[in-house]
C-alpha cells in the first residue's frame, strides 16, 4: 500500500457525479458541444491517481500515480499531459521504492506544486515539495519550503491561478489540534505571517476543512463546524494580513464538502453533508443570500454535493455530485452567484469511495473547458468536458 495511504488518512465524503446539456444562455464566446467529451487523460503506468490540476493559461496539466509492485515497492510518477488529446506528455520524475508524490494543484501563472514523501521507515516520512515553473516546460524547476516544521503536516494549497499568492493550510498533528493557515508566493518562495487557528474544535479536529482564497481581500475562507447532524456549518474568515479569524454561522447542515469564492464580488459557494444543499454567501457582510437543494435530491445526504469550483470569467460556480439525483451515475452543477441553475451536467463517473484524493473539478474558463476524475474505477483516469 502506498506510503500515503499509510501515514496520512484523510476523511472524504462519499459521492458520484454525471453529465446532461442544457443551454447557459451567455454567449459572449463560441460555445463548444456541452458535457462529457471523448477526452480521458489515464495515468501512465496505470496507477490510482493522486492528485491532478490544468493550467488555465496554458494547454497541460499535471497528474501524480501510484500504484502497488509485485516485490512491495510502490511505483510512483509524476506526469503531464496534454489538455487536447489527454496525451501523457512526459513523465517528469518516477521512483519504485516506497515513495509517493501528490499533485497539489497548479498556482500563481502556470505553476505545478506536487509533493514527495519519502519514506524513511515506518511512519517516518519525510516531505519536500517541488515547483514546475512553468508547467509547460516538463522539469521540476525549485523546491518549495512551506514554514511548517514537523509539528503540521501541509493538507491544502488553495490552487488559486492569476494571482501571485495562494493560501495554505496547515494540519495540526502534535496533539494541540491547532491548524496555521498562510499565504505564499509560490513561484518566488516566499511566505506571508503563519496564523494560528485556535477555534480547533470548528476548524482542525480531525477534519481538514474546505478553503478557498481570496487574494483581493487577503482572506482565507474555511468551511467548518462540528459536523453534528443537525447542526449548521460555521464559516471562518481568517484575515491573513492582521492574523484574524472571524467565524459567522451558515447555512445547510453538516460538514462542508466543498467551498469557492468569487474574489471579486466576495461571494462564497458551499456545499454540504447532510442535506444535499448549496449554499451562497456574502462574506463582506457575513450574510447568507441563498440556499438551494440540488435537484431531484429530496434534502437526502446521499445525494449531496462535493467539490465547489469557480470561473471567473463566466462569473459561475460547479458544484459536484458524485451520486446524481438528475441522471445515472454523477453529475455537475453549473450556478451563477445569486444561486440560480445555468446548466446541468451529466454522464460522469466519479467516486469518493476508493480516492485518496477528493474528486476535483479543474476547469478552463479560456476554452469553456474542465476535468473531473473518473470514469475508470480504479481512479487511474480523469475525464473532460465542455460547458
Amino acid at each position: 500500500m502506498p506510503a500515503f495511504l499509510r501515514v496520512r488518512v484523510r476523511l472524504i465524503p462519499f459521492i458520484i457525479l454525471a453529465l446532461t446539456p442544457l443551454s447557459i444562455g451567455q454567449a459572449e464566446d463560441p460555445q463548444p458541444t456541452i458535457g462529457p467529451n471523448n477526452i480521458f487523460v489515464q495515468s501512465k503506468f496505470g496507477g490510482q491517481i493522486f492528485g491532478f490540476d490544468i493550467d488555465q493559461n496554458g494547454t497541460e496539466g499535471v497528474l501524480s500515480e501510484a500504484q502497488d509492485l509485485s516485490n512491495g515497492n510502490v511505483l510512483a510518477a509524476i506526469e503531464t499531459f496534454d489538455q487536447k488529446t489527454g496525451k501523457i506528455l512526459r513523465v517528469i520524475a518516477e521512483t519504485q521504492t516506497q515513495d509517493d508524490f501528490v499533485t497539489l494543484g497548479v498556482v500563481g501563472t502556470s505553476v505545478g506544486l506536487v509533493e514527495h514523501e519519502h519514506v524513511i521507515s515506518f511512519l517516518n516520512v519525510q516531505r519536500s515539495f517541488g515547483a514546475l515553473n512553468p508547467l509547460s516546460g516538463n522539469k521540476l524547476t525549485g523546491k518549495w519550503t512551506p514554514p511548517i516544521g514537523t509539528t503540521h503536516l501541509l493538507s491544502e494549497v488553495s490552487r488559486t491561478q492569476g494571482s501571485a499568492n495562494n493560501a495554505v493550510y496547515a494540519e495540526d498533528n502534535s496533539g494541540s489540534f491547532i491548524p496555521w493557515v498562510f499565504t505564499s508566493n509560490i513561484a518566488a518562495n516566499t511566505f506571508g505571517p503563519v496564523i494560528s487557528i485556535h477555534d480547533s474544535t470548528n476548524f482542525g479536529s480531525g477534519v481538514v476543512p474546505p478553503m478557498a482564497y481570496n487574494p483581493q481581500t487577503n482572506q482565507a475562507i474555511l468551511g467548518g463546524g462540528t459536523g453534528a447532524f443537525g447542526r449548521a456549518p460555521v464559516i471562518g474568515l481568517v484575515d491573513l494580513t492582521a492574523g484574524t479569524l472571524t467565524e459567522f454561522t451558515g447555512a445547510g447542515f453538516g460538514f462542508v464538502n466543498g467551498i469557492a469564492v468569487d474574489p471579486a464580488d466576495n461571494i462564497a459557494c458551499t456545499t454540504t453533508e447532510d442535506d444535499a444543499s448549496v449554499e451562497f454567501y456574502d462574506l463582506t457582510t457575513q450574510t447568507v443570500t441563498a440556499v438551494v437543494v440540488l435537484p431531484n435530491s429530496g434534502e437526502q445526504q446521499f445525494f449531496s454535493g462535493a467539490d465547489v469550483e469557480y470561473d471567473a470569467t463566466h462569473k459561475f460556480f460547479f458544484v459536484a455530485q458524485t451520486n446524481s439525483s438528475s441522471s445515472t451515475g454523477s453529475s455537475i452543477y453549473v450556478y451563477d452567484t445569486k444561486g440560480n441553475l445555468q446548466e446541468t451536467l451529466n454522464g460522469f463517473s466519479f467516486s469518493n469511495a476508493f480516492n485518496v484524493i477528493g474528486a476535483h473539478i479543474a476547469l478552463h474558463p479560456g476554452t469553456r473547458t474542465g476535468f473531473i476524475d473518473g470514469p475508470s474505477s480504479n481512479v487511474s483516469e480523469i475525464q473532460g468536458f465542455s460547458y
